[in-house]
Protein backbone atom coordinates (compact mmCIF):
# COMPACT_ATOMS: atom_id res chain seq x y z
CA UNK A 1 0.00 0.00 0.00
CA UNK A 2 1.43 3.32 -0.66
CA UNK A 3 2.02 6.00 2.10
CA UNK A 4 -0.41 8.67 2.69
CA UNK A 5 2.16 11.53 1.40
CA UNK A 6 1.89 9.75 -2.17
CA UNK A 7 -1.90 10.07 -1.88
CA UNK A 8 -2.01 13.57 -4.56
CA UNK A 9 0.06 11.03 -7.26
CA UNK A 10 -2.14 8.32 -6.42
CA UNK A 11 -5.47 10.22 -6.85
CA UNK A 12 -3.52 12.23 -10.04
CA UNK A 13 -2.80 9.15 -11.87
CA UNK A 14 -6.40 7.39 -11.09
CA UNK A 15 -8.12 10.13 -12.36
CA UNK A 16 -6.40 10.04 -15.37
CA UNK A 17 -6.47 6.52 -15.67
CA UNK A 18 -10.52 7.14 -15.29
CA UNK A 19 -11.16 9.71 -17.37
CA UNK A 20 -8.98 8.51 -20.13
CA UNK A 21 -5.63 10.79 -20.56
CA UNK A 22 -4.86 9.14 -24.22
CA UNK A 23 -7.34 12.05 -25.59
CA UNK A 24 -10.47 10.67 -25.12
CA UNK A 25 -12.25 12.07 -22.15
CA UNK A 26 -10.58 15.20 -21.02
CA UNK A 27 -8.97 15.31 -17.40
CA UNK A 28 -9.98 18.83 -16.99
CA UNK A 29 -13.08 18.75 -15.45
CA UNK A 30 -12.65 15.79 -13.66
CA UNK A 31 -9.85 17.46 -11.69
CA UNK A 32 -11.72 20.79 -11.38
CA UNK A 33 -14.75 18.35 -9.49
CA UNK A 34 -12.54 16.11 -8.07
CA UNK A 35 -12.54 14.52 -4.26
CA UNK A 36 -12.03 16.56 -1.41
CA UNK A 37 -8.78 16.15 0.79
CA UNK A 38 -7.93 12.79 2.92
CA UNK A 39 -7.23 13.24 6.45
CA UNK A 40 -3.48 13.06 7.72
CA UNK A 41 -4.26 10.09 10.11
CA UNK A 42 -6.21 8.07 7.05
CA UNK A 43 -4.99 4.44 7.46
CA UNK A 44 -2.47 3.01 4.60
CA UNK A 45 -4.52 -0.43 4.82
CA UNK A 46 -7.81 -1.53 4.32
CA UNK A 47 -9.43 -3.20 6.94
CA UNK A 48 -11.74 -6.29 5.41
CA UNK A 49 -15.16 -7.75 7.17
CA UNK A 50 -16.52 -10.81 7.39
CA UNK A 51 -18.41 -10.46 4.40
CA UNK A 52 -15.27 -10.16 2.20
CA UNK A 53 -15.59 -6.34 1.74
CA UNK A 54 -12.37 -4.15 2.11
CA UNK A 55 -12.27 -0.35 2.97
CA UNK A 56 -10.34 2.79 4.39
CA UNK A 57 -12.01 5.53 5.83
CA UNK A 58 -9.99 8.39 4.29
CA UNK A 59 -11.99 11.49 5.65
CA UNK A 60 -13.68 11.06 8.99
CA UNK A 61 -17.32 12.87 8.43
CA UNK A 62 -19.51 14.66 11.09
CA UNK A 63 -22.95 14.14 10.06
CA UNK A 64 -24.80 11.61 10.06
CA UNK A 65 -24.38 7.85 9.29
CA UNK A 66 -26.85 6.23 7.05
CA UNK A 67 -29.15 3.42 8.00
CA UNK A 68 -30.62 0.43 5.29
CA UNK A 69 -33.77 2.36 5.02
CA UNK A 70 -32.18 5.66 4.02
CA UNK A 71 -31.45 7.86 0.99
CA UNK A 72 -27.50 9.10 0.28
CA UNK A 73 -26.10 12.04 -1.52
CA UNK A 74 -22.64 10.98 -2.87
CA UNK A 75 -20.21 11.37 -5.33
CA UNK A 76 -18.03 9.00 -6.57
CA UNK A 77 -15.54 7.29 -8.69
CA UNK A 78 -15.51 3.56 -9.77
CA UNK A 79 -12.86 1.13 -11.53
CA UNK A 80 -11.59 -2.13 -11.86
CA UNK A 81 -8.59 -4.09 -11.03
CA UNK A 82 -6.58 -3.01 -14.39
CA UNK A 83 -7.65 0.91 -13.58
CA UNK A 84 -10.30 1.05 -16.33
CA UNK A 85 -13.05 3.14 -15.01
CA UNK A 86 -16.97 2.03 -15.40
CA UNK A 87 -18.73 4.84 -13.65
CA UNK A 88 -18.03 8.54 -11.82
CA UNK A 89 -20.16 11.12 -10.91
CA UNK A 90 -16.87 13.49 -11.15
CA UNK A 91 -17.00 13.91 -14.20
CA UNK A 92 -20.07 15.50 -14.74
CA UNK A 93 -19.87 17.43 -11.70
CA UNK A 94 -23.67 15.96 -10.60
CA UNK A 95 -23.80 13.66 -7.36
CA UNK A 96 -25.87 10.87 -7.30
CA UNK A 97 -28.76 10.65 -4.57
CA UNK A 98 -30.27 7.27 -4.54
CA UNK A 99 -31.89 4.32 -2.16
CA UNK A 100 -29.42 2.37 0.01
CA UNK A 101 -31.53 -0.39 -0.38
CA UNK A 102 -30.85 -0.29 -4.42
CA UNK A 103 -27.51 -0.52 -4.25
CA UNK A 104 -24.78 -3.73 -4.76
CA UNK A 105 -24.16 -5.63 -1.39
CA UNK A 106 -21.03 -3.85 -1.17
CA UNK A 107 -21.81 -0.30 -1.18
CA UNK A 108 -25.15 -1.39 1.02
CA UNK A 109 -22.43 -2.62 3.57
CA UNK A 110 -19.97 -0.17 2.85
CA UNK A 111 -21.86 3.37 3.00
CA UNK A 112 -23.09 2.23 6.55
CA UNK A 113 -19.47 2.70 7.62
CA UNK A 114 -18.96 6.50 6.71
CA UNK A 115 -20.45 9.69 8.17
CA UNK A 116 -21.90 12.94 5.99
CA UNK A 117 -18.80 14.75 4.53
CA UNK A 118 -17.05 11.66 5.05
CA UNK A 119 -14.91 9.81 2.36
CA UNK A 120 -14.72 6.08 1.92
CA UNK A 121 -12.22 3.79 -0.43
CA UNK A 122 -13.93 -0.10 -0.96
CA UNK A 123 -12.92 -3.00 -2.86
CA UNK A 124 -15.84 -4.69 -3.33
CA UNK A 125 -15.43 -8.62 -4.40
CA UNK A 126 -17.34 -9.90 -6.83
CA UNK A 127 -19.72 -12.32 -4.57
CA UNK A 128 -21.01 -8.60 -3.22
CA UNK A 129 -20.85 -6.88 -6.57
CA UNK A 130 -21.95 -8.08 -9.91
CA UNK A 131 -21.08 -11.57 -9.91
CA UNK A 132 -20.92 -14.14 -12.34
CA UNK A 133 -23.30 -12.22 -14.15
CA UNK A 134 -21.33 -8.82 -14.40
CA UNK A 135 -23.24 -5.61 -16.01
CA UNK A 136 -22.42 -5.44 -19.47
CA UNK A 137 -20.64 -3.65 -20.82
CA UNK A 138 -18.46 -2.23 -18.53
CA UNK A 139 -17.88 -5.36 -15.99
CA UNK A 140 -17.26 -8.40 -16.59
CA UNK A 141 -18.58 -11.40 -14.51
CA UNK A 142 -17.02 -11.79 -11.45
CA UNK A 143 -15.29 -8.53 -11.30
CA UNK A 144 -13.51 -6.96 -8.32
CA UNK A 145 -14.73 -3.19 -7.77
CA UNK A 146 -12.93 -0.30 -6.82
CA UNK A 147 -14.66 3.09 -5.22
CA UNK A 148 -13.97 6.62 -3.75
CA UNK A 149 -16.92 7.72 -2.38
CA UNK A 150 -17.74 10.94 -0.28
CA UNK A 151 -20.50 11.06 1.46
CA UNK A 152 -22.26 14.44 1.20
CA UNK A 153 -25.59 13.75 2.88
CA UNK A 154 -27.76 11.26 4.04
CA UNK A 155 -31.76 11.69 3.48
CA UNK A 156 -34.07 9.86 5.90
CA UNK A 157 -37.24 8.38 4.48
CA UNK A 158 -40.35 9.85 4.65
CA UNK A 159 -42.77 9.23 7.36
CA UNK A 160 -45.62 6.93 6.72
CA UNK A 161 -48.92 9.55 6.43
CA UNK A 162 -52.60 9.24 6.52
CA UNK A 163 -55.24 9.07 3.30
CA UNK A 164 -57.03 12.88 3.31
CA UNK A 165 -60.58 12.64 4.65
CA UNK A 166 -64.03 11.77 2.74
CA UNK A 167 -66.64 13.81 1.71
CA UNK A 168 -69.20 13.58 4.31
CA UNK A 169 -71.94 12.29 2.01
CA UNK A 170 -69.93 9.46 0.47
CA UNK A 171 -72.19 6.18 -0.34
CA UNK A 172 -71.55 3.68 2.57
CA UNK A 173 -72.93 0.90 -0.55
CA UNK A 174 -70.53 -0.01 -3.68
CA UNK A 175 -71.49 0.43 -7.01
CA UNK A 176 -71.10 -2.43 -9.38
CA UNK A 177 -70.08 -2.20 -13.19
CA UNK A 178 -70.84 -4.03 -15.99
CA UNK A 179 -67.10 -5.67 -15.60
CA UNK A 180 -67.54 -6.73 -11.93
CA UNK A 181 -65.82 -3.80 -10.74
CA UNK A 182 -66.84 -2.39 -7.43
CA UNK A 183 -66.65 0.66 -6.04
CA UNK A 184 -67.39 3.64 -4.14
CA UNK A 185 -66.51 7.36 -4.67
CA UNK A 186 -65.57 8.85 -1.13
CA UNK A 187 -64.25 12.60 -2.65
CA UNK A 188 -65.29 12.97 -6.21
CA UNK A 189 -62.25 15.78 -6.88
CA UNK A 190 -63.10 18.38 -9.95
CA UNK A 191 -59.27 17.66 -11.39
CA UNK A 192 -59.19 15.84 -14.79
CA UNK A 193 -59.83 12.33 -15.09
CA UNK A 194 -57.51 9.93 -16.18
CA UNK A 195 -57.37 7.54 -19.68
CA UNK A 196 -55.70 4.29 -20.25
CA UNK A 197 -53.00 6.47 -21.73
CA UNK A 198 -52.19 8.75 -18.63
CA UNK A 199 -49.20 8.91 -15.68
CA UNK A 200 -50.76 9.30 -12.43
CA UNK A 201 -49.39 10.75 -9.40
CA UNK A 202 -51.39 8.31 -6.31
CA UNK A 203 -51.25 7.63 -2.66
CA UNK A 204 -52.63 3.78 -2.28
CA UNK A 205 -53.17 1.07 0.16
CA UNK A 206 -54.16 -2.47 -1.14
CA UNK A 207 -54.77 -5.69 1.19
CA UNK A 208 -56.79 -8.33 0.60
CA UNK A 209 -60.20 -10.19 1.77
CA UNK A 210 -58.55 -11.67 4.92
CA UNK A 211 -57.41 -7.61 5.79
CA UNK A 212 -53.39 -8.65 4.73
CA UNK A 213 -52.49 -5.33 3.25
CA UNK A 214 -49.85 -6.03 0.36
CA UNK A 215 -49.12 -2.96 -0.51
CA UNK A 216 -48.92 0.64 0.19
CA UNK A 217 -47.33 4.09 -0.04
CA UNK A 218 -48.96 5.72 2.51
CA UNK A 219 -46.52 3.61 5.09
CA UNK A 220 -43.54 4.83 2.46
CA UNK A 221 -44.77 8.65 3.07
CA UNK A 222 -44.28 9.49 -0.78
CA UNK A 223 -47.10 8.98 -3.82
CA UNK A 224 -46.37 6.70 -6.25
CA UNK A 225 -46.31 7.51 -9.97
CA UNK A 226 -47.68 4.72 -12.51
CA UNK A 227 -48.66 4.57 -16.31
CA UNK A 228 -52.05 3.60 -15.76
CA UNK A 229 -52.25 1.52 -18.90
CA UNK A 230 -49.14 -0.84 -16.87
CA UNK A 231 -51.78 -1.50 -13.70
CA UNK A 232 -54.34 -4.19 -13.63
CA UNK A 233 -57.45 -3.82 -15.19
CA UNK A 234 -59.56 -2.89 -12.17
CA UNK A 235 -57.62 -0.38 -11.26
CA UNK A 236 -57.63 1.63 -14.82
CA UNK A 237 -61.27 1.67 -14.77
CA UNK A 238 -61.74 2.31 -11.51
CA UNK A 239 -59.73 5.35 -11.95
CA UNK A 240 -61.83 6.83 -14.37
CA UNK A 241 -64.15 7.80 -12.30
CA UNK A 242 -62.66 10.40 -10.03
CA UNK A 243 -60.90 13.48 -11.22
CA UNK A 244 -57.70 14.80 -9.43
CA UNK A 245 -58.16 15.40 -5.83
CA UNK A 246 -60.73 12.71 -6.11
CA UNK A 247 -60.35 9.28 -3.28
CA UNK A 248 -61.90 6.68 -4.35
CA UNK A 249 -62.43 2.99 -2.40
CA UNK A 250 -61.96 -0.81 -5.26
CA UNK A 251 -63.18 -4.23 -5.07
CA UNK A 252 -61.40 -5.78 -7.68
CA UNK A 253 -62.68 -9.05 -8.94
CA UNK A 254 -60.25 -11.62 -9.61
CA UNK A 255 -60.37 -11.51 -13.26
CA UNK A 256 -59.74 -7.76 -12.91
CA UNK A 257 -56.67 -8.10 -11.48
CA UNK A 258 -54.40 -10.89 -11.24
CA UNK A 259 -56.20 -13.52 -12.53
CA UNK A 260 -55.47 -17.35 -12.20
CA UNK A 261 -51.69 -16.78 -12.02
CA UNK A 262 -52.00 -14.10 -8.89
CA UNK A 263 -48.56 -12.36 -7.99
CA UNK A 264 -46.63 -14.33 -5.86
CA UNK A 265 -45.48 -14.94 -3.14
CA UNK A 266 -47.86 -11.93 -2.01
CA UNK A 267 -51.42 -12.22 -3.83
CA UNK A 268 -52.96 -15.89 -4.35
CA UNK A 269 -54.60 -17.00 -7.61
CA UNK A 270 -58.13 -15.35 -8.43
CA UNK A 271 -57.99 -13.00 -5.67
CA UNK A 272 -60.19 -10.07 -4.91
CA UNK A 273 -58.15 -7.03 -4.65
CA UNK A 274 -58.84 -4.26 -2.30
CA UNK A 275 -57.92 -0.44 -2.92
CA UNK A 276 -58.33 2.91 -1.27
CA UNK A 277 -56.86 5.83 -3.81
CA UNK A 278 -55.77 9.35 -3.91
CA UNK A 279 -55.67 10.58 -7.12
CA UNK A 280 -53.19 13.35 -7.25
CA UNK A 281 -52.16 14.38 -10.76
CA UNK A 282 -52.90 13.16 -14.22
CA UNK A 283 -50.62 13.35 -16.95
CA UNK A 284 -50.92 12.56 -20.70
Amino acid sequence: MLRRRDWGLVLTGLLCLLSGCDGTPTIDRVLANGPGPVDADAPEKFTTTDSGLKYRILRKGGGERPTANDKVEVNYAGWLDNGRQFDTSYATGRPLTIPLKSVIRGWFEGLQLVTEGGMIELEIPSQLGYGSRGSSPSIPSNATLHFLVELIQVIPPPQPVKPGSADPGAPEEFTTTYSGLKYRILRQGDGKKPSLSSNIKVHYRGWLDNETQFDSSYDRGEPATFALSSLVPGFGEGLSHIGEGGMIELEIPGDLGYGPTGSPPVIPPNATLHFLVELFDVQE
